[in-house]
């Protein structure tokens, strides 16, 4: 399916009652309405897996204020994040692109509320939907940008920038500064060692930007976040920013 090359989609304002999810937010009223009565709404566990790896994806998920990481394998079971999704997208872009399961695991990082439609369902309707059809699309665009844009960060900048920008995209997805997470969790998100994390971590803590405490980051100086954090961050949001219409944060 290709990508849509339009700049942007016209839109409601960020906070349309239709729905907490942007994508869902951004499509025509009148779509969303014959979508609804296949939405869902649940709750996303810590840790639950939405999909393993080789498997069959049964179901999409459109977050509402959960994070969701797609994770790539190695030997030994060995997982590093290679994209995050939240308020701003979708859960299973390969079924939108006619696949029926990933090499990558998806698994819930932190809590939240989501709404579920069936794969099936959705292979359906966005033959039928064309508003739905083209956010869908430029929010893949989106994705891609985040994947390549975070493979270039990851080589580049240092684990406290990497650290502050993750942070940031969190509290953007979720809309809260209390973060639930652990240092094995930021170590999995960043591709570093659980010790990296405890130093990056004890710097932004040190410099009042953060506060950690077991299993809870919260965000104490968004804006000192933003200066540490590299550009990535920026482009990033930037990009969703003109191709959906919407800020997320």
């Amino acid at each position: 399916m290709a990508l849509a090359t339009s700049s942007t989609v016209s839109t409601p304002t960020l906070g349309s009652p239709q729905s907490p999810n942007h994508l869902l937010a951004v499509v025509d009223a009148a779509e969303f309405q014959l979508l609804r009565p296949h939405l869902t709404t649940l709750e996303l566990h810590s840790k639950e897996t939405l999909w393993e790896a080789n498997r069959p994806i049964e179901a999409v998920y459109f977050p509402h204020n959960a994070v969701v990481s797609v994770v790539a394998l190695a030997a030994g079971d060995i997982a590093v994040e290679v994209g995050s999704i939240g308020c701003e997208g979708m859960v299973g872009l390969p079924v939108l692109f006619g696949s029926e399961s990933s090499v990558s695991r998806a698994m819930v990082q932190i809590a939240g509320e989501a709404d579920r439609m069936e794969a099936a369902t959705l292979t359906r309707e966005v033959m039928r939907h064309p508003s739905l059809r083209r956010v869908l699309n430029l929010y893949a665009q989106g994705f891609v940008t985040q994947i390549s844009q975070s493979t270039a960060c990851n080589r580049l900048h240092s684990a406290e920038q990497r650290l502050a920008r993750w942070l940031l995209i969190c509290r953007d997805r979720t809309g809260r500064n209390d973060l639930p997470m652990t240092h094995e969790t930021m170590a999995l998100m960043l591709g570093v060692r659980r010790a990296t994390v405890t130093e990056a971590a004890g710097l932004l803590q040190r410099r009042g930007m953060i506060s950690y405490r077991r299993g809870l980051v919260s965000v104490l100086d968004r804006a000192g976040l933003e200066a540490t954090a590299c550009e990535c961050y920026d482009i990033v949001r930037k990009e969703f920013d003109r191709l959906l219409g919407v800020r997320v944060g």
